[in-house]
């Protein structure tokens, strides 16, 4: 396969995607190398970085089956660079004897001119094995000839995590101080939904993250391979059970067809009547909070450079779109509703002529500002009820709710303003400002409860094939990702000063 390209930006300006009163910029092509800039302005130079590499390997190598000793290499590598590492235990898995994998916390200066940034990355990943279609063994690191690192969580999130520990090493290698305090939350349960986590950002938001002033999640990636960008935004989600229970057991369709009420037949009609084939949510009242587009996001839409491939994430679907403009509106400034499965009907190849007993609807709704989730369930179980109850069915209903808001951020906040220069610093142009369609709920976790504004820092490349086969980080973003956290810390710095001499001057 051919070496990802290089990414370009549009030439033409660019109006920036919010009406938040951030200025348009120009965008320029990106250099076609970046490896050679110099240390103080732009981190660490290449040959050190490369380096590195063997850091990540050993990481890739610890499957997520082994979590406490991923947590354990974690904190053993962190306190190598002379971080104070902290193992918060967070119980056990509800109804087992499974302890959670420990929070491993860790603190690295605490100069009162400088300021505190809270690192957020998770050291597990998703299963993944030989037999699903790896080219190479999924926890050994391959670094192929066309520069792509291979292997599980090198993007997702091993590769972000240990670049962090990598930029530490690199200032302390030139005897440069890092110019801003660091406390590290890196986590053991992201993949599975972060159990514990929020009840331990609640517990030590007074403790032990009581001296941050920012937060930065290093945990998504650029719009597409070729646009730079930093999101400010993702899309809530409400996660939708829909369980109908007929008979106490399956019964045989022979012996027992149209003699008792069905539950598929009652499923089919409910999940045909929330969406149709073209992507509009059936439901009334969905779309009554949302915003609508305006011109200057539309044409700015338009003119980021994607294709088609980063686009539809290289999954070959079919548009349902005329345009990229349209495609991005729909991901990023409209609400969603999707199928997912219906459980409990018997698997396998045949003629399977059972009647099913009981069935489990899934279902989502992808959220946008500014619609409550509160509201929209209440209109999405009305929708339901009434469907339900127009089928005079016999069988029994019962609908389960699961919801994450949606999540807006500050981009002119100077957290935000010392990624944008970090990333021109860095490779040579500016990120396009940008939003999410997927959900992270733990950003809102530190939004909320910590009170402070989260930024969310890419490193990798939507065809990194996070959650697939053959994920991989190009060795470019790896070592760029090094240099970019460091530019960051140092831009954020200079931001936090003047932002507190212009406070007390002021």
């Amino acid at each position: 396969m051919a070496p990802t390209p290089t990414p370009k930006l549009m030439s033409s300006k660019v109006s920036s995607l919010n009406d938040s009163g951030m200025q348009s910029r120009s965008h320029q092509s990106l250099p076609k190398q970046t490896e050679g800039r110099t240390y103080s302005r732009y981190g660490p130079n290449a040959n050190f970085t490369l380096s590195k590499a063997q850091q990540e390997r050993e990481l890739v190598k610890l499957p997520v089956l082994t979590p406490s000793q991923m947590s354990e290499w974690v904190a053993a590598k962190m306190r190598t660079v002379g971080i104070d590492v902290t193992l918060k235990p967070l119980g056990k898995q509800t109804g087992t004897d499974l302890e959670l994998p420990p929070l491993v916390l860790g603190r690295y200066g605490k100069d009162p001119q400088k300021p505190t940034v809270l690192v957020y990355c998770h050291y597990d990943v998703q299963p993944a094995s030989l037999e699903d279609g790896w080219k190479h063994e999924p926890f050994v690191m391959t670094a192929e000839d066309n520069g792509r690192l291979c292997g599980r969580g090198t993007s997702d999130d091993k590769g972000p995590l240990i670049g962090w520990i990598n930029m530490i090493e690199a200032f302390q290698e030139v005897g440069v101080d890092v110019p801003a305090n660091l406390v590290f939350c890196f986590e053991g349960m992201e993949e599975t939904g972060s159990f514990g986590l929020r009840e331990a950002l609640e517990e030590e938001a007074d403790k032990y993250f009581a001296e941050v002033d920012v937060v930065c999640i290093a945990d998504v990636v650029w719009v597409s391979d070729e646009q730079l960008s930093i999101p400010q935004g993702l899309r809530g989600i409400i996660f939708y059970l829909v369980t109908i229970t007929g008979a106490r057991q399956d019964a045989h369709s022979g012996g027992f067809g149209g003699q008792i009420s069905e539950p598929m037949v009652d499923m089919v009609n409910i999940m045909a009547s929330l969406v149709d084939s073209n992507g509009k949510i059936l439901i009334p009242g969905v779309y009554d909070n949302v915003q609508p587009v305006t011109e200057k996001e539309y044409e700015s839409y338009k003119e980021l450079n994607i294709s088609e491939d980063s686009l539809y994430g290289g999954a070959g679907g079919r548009s349902l779109h005329d345009n990229q403009a349209e495609a991005l509106i729909a991901r990023w400034k409209k609400p969603s509703l999707s199928l997912h499965r219906i459980e409990n009907a018997l698997p396998g190849a045949g003629a399977v002529t059972s009647i099913p007993a009981k069935l489990v609807g899934k279902f989502s709704i992808r959220t946008v500002p500014f619609m409550k989730a509160e509201e929209i369930d209440v209109i999405v179980r009305k929708h339901i009820q009434d469907r339900f109850a127009s089928l005079g069915s016999k069988n029994d209903i019962e609908i389960e709710a699961y919801p994450s808001d949606w999540f807006y951020e500050d981009a002119g906040h100077w957290n935000y303003q010392a990624a944008i220069r970090a990333t021109r610093n860095v490779w040579g142009a500016d990120p396009a400002m940008t939003c999410e369609g997927g959900s992270i709920p733990i950003a809102l976790d530190f939004k909320k409860i910590l009170k402070r504004n989260v930024l969310l820092l890419p490193v990798g490349r939507p065809t990194d094939g996070q959650h697939s086969t053959n994920e991989k980080l190009d060795k470019s973003n790896y070592i760029n990702a090094i240099k970019l956290y460091g530019s960051y810390l140092r831009e954020a710095a200079t931001l936090w000063r003047e932002n507190k001499n212009r406070v007390s001057s002021g």
